[in-house]
C-alpha cells in the first residue's frame, strides 16, 4: 500500500471515510490519460476477478444491495474522450475527469465508493500510477458489507496494478 497523494483531488475525500487504500505502480508512459490508464485496466481485467463480481452480484442481492455488472462491461470501443460526467464506465459512473486524474464512483443507500486513478509522469517514459480508493459507509448493512470486501479489495488492486506495466 502506499500514501494517497497530497496533490489528487481524491485526497479531498478521505474525511470520514470508514475506508481508504491506495495503491500504486509504475507503468510505461506516452501521455496516456487517467482514464485512459484506467480503461486499459478494465478491460484486460483477469477472469477470475470478474468472476468474483458475478458471485458478490448473486450473493448481495438477495441482501437488497444492487448488481453492479461486471468490469467486462467497459465498452470495448468507445475512446476515453467519448466518456462525459455522468456516463456509466463499467461497473462505475464518471464523476471527474482531468489529463491526470480520474474519478469514477458508485452511490447507493448504503455506501458510497469513490475510485480515483491519478497519474504523476516520471523523466524516462515512465509514470506513477496510484489507484486509491476511498468508501464512505451511510449503515450497518455497508460496514458488513465493507467486512467481507476490505480483505478481498487488498487483494485485486495490486494484482490489477501489476498488469499494467507488463
Amino acid at each position: 500500500m502506499s500514501e494517497i497523494p497530497n496533490n489528487s483531488k481524491i485526497s479531498s475525500h478521505v474525511d470520514g471515510a470508514y475506508f481508504a487504500d491506495c495503491h500504486a505502480t509504475v507503468i510505461p508512459y506516452e501521455n496516456q490519460s487517467a482514464l485512459d490508464t484506467f480503461l486499459q485496466q478494465a478491460r484486460e481485467m483477469p477472469g477470475w476477478i470478474n468472476a468474483l463480481m458475478s458471485l458478490r452480484n448473486k450473493a448481495v442481492s438477495r441482501l437488497g444491495l444492487k448488481n453492479l455488472g461486471s468490469f467486462a462491461d467497459v465498452e470495448q470501443g468507445k475512446a476515453s474522450a467519448d466518456y462525459k460526467v455522468g456516463d456509466r464506465v463499467g461497473i462505475f459512473t464518471l464523476y471527474e475527469n482531468t489529463h491526470h486524474e480520474v474519478i469514477l464512483e458508485d452511490q447507493d443507500k448504503h455506501l458510497g465508493v469513490r475510485l480515483s486513478f491519478f497519474i504523476e509522469p516520471e523523466a524516462g517514459g515512465t509514470a506513477k500510477v496510484h489507484a486509491t480508493t476511498v468508501v464512505h459507509v451511510n449503515n450497518t448493512l455497508g460496514k458488513v458489507y465493507m467486512f467481507f470486501v476490505a480483505p478481498v479489495h487488498k487483494v485485486i488492486v495490486p494484482a490489477t496494478l501489476k498488469r499494467l506495466n507488463a
